[in-house]
């Protein structure tokens, strides 16, 4: 069944990929943009444009009404205007039935302590996202008032030279090493974007309300293998070097903290058979070394 899709982000990374897995899927986009530029790039995407953004509460709860369903994968990283957003859309769906799927990330449930957290782990995030499990609560929480509403937590994104992992591929190149934060003994959860992008269409056409979704592959390397990796796809041979904590606080602030934590997470939620299908993606560390981050 095609459906009328409001996303928010939809020029972002995660957003993007969204929005063309939505249309490869028959679903037709209505994408927020914020400027005129934003418009002409949805437009030439085949995505139609709707003018505004996430500081205009009634704007959005309007998208929200004249939609099948909305998916909201963009942010300010501001708790109160996300929180704000967030509100506006779920009033404007109630009593719909209507599909409301939210970006949240694993960052909010903190250092898992070598152990493996599914979707049941306490909430303990990061100072930086301190605000996203009430967020999620708020979602969760319009479950029973005719809401089909979706909660999705990816993990560290990558694919298509893009995400975080860039910018070890960035230091690689400008300094001859891929500088990573702290001792790089920490793992990060994983997903490639278009996988990512795979399931939300799968979420928005398959969840039951109140579903809580981890969205990783299952991998979890070292940051310092994948700085290795990424210097080697660099040209830098392989070299990485230290950012020690305290020194990246600095500059980054509450952004280094997330970079160290070291997690390790699955799902328990799994698709429907209609929903599988081969991954088309590389593996982290084949996509830094000769995929599409490399030289």
């Amino acid at each position: 069944m095609q459906l009328k899709v409001f996303l928010t982000g939809p020029t972002g990374y995660i957003g993007g990929a969204v929005a063309d897995a939505l249309l490869s899927a028959g679903h037709s986009v209505v994408g927020l943009a914020r400027s005129d530029e934003a418009a002409r790039r949805l437009t030439a995407k085949g995505i139609i444009p709707f003018h505004g953004d996430l500081n205009s509460p009634a704007n959005l709860a309007k998208a929200a009404v004249e939609s099948d369903g909305v998916i909201h994968a963009g942010t300010t990283n501001d708790g109160r205007i996300d929180q704000e957003a967030v509100r506006a859309m779920l009033d404007a769906l109630r009593g719909s039935s209507k599909p409301f799927l939210y970006t949240s990330g694993i960052w909010v449930l903190g250092d898992t302590g070598g152990k493996i957290a599914d979707e049941t782990w306490p909430a303990n995030p990061a100072a930086l996202v301190a605000w996203r499990p009430e967020v999620e609560q708020l979602v969760l929480a319009a479950a029973p008032s005719g809401i089909r509403s979706i909660v999705i937590r990816p993990g560290i994104v990558y694919g298509h030279g893009g995400g975080i992992p860039a910018d070890f591929v960035k230091s690689a190149r400008e300094t001859g090493a891929a500088r990573y934060v702290g001792t790089g003994e920490n793992h990060w959860p994983l997903v490639h974007v278009e996988d990512l992008a795979d399931l939300y269409c799968c979420a928005l056409e398959n969840a039951t309300p109140g579903t809580l979704i981890h969205a990783t592959d299952g991998s979890a390397y070292r940051v310092r293998e994948i700085a290795e990796a990424a210097s080697f796809g660099a040209g830098a041979g392989g070299r990485t070097e230290s950012w020690p904590l305290e020194e990246a606080r600095q500059a980054l602030g509450a952004y280094a903290d997330a970079l160290v934590l070291d997690q390790l997470v699955s799902s328990a939620w799994r698709k429907p058979p209609a929903c599988e299908g081969a991954k088309r993606s590389f593996a982290l560390l084949d996509d830094l070394r000769n995929g599409s981050y490399a030289q």
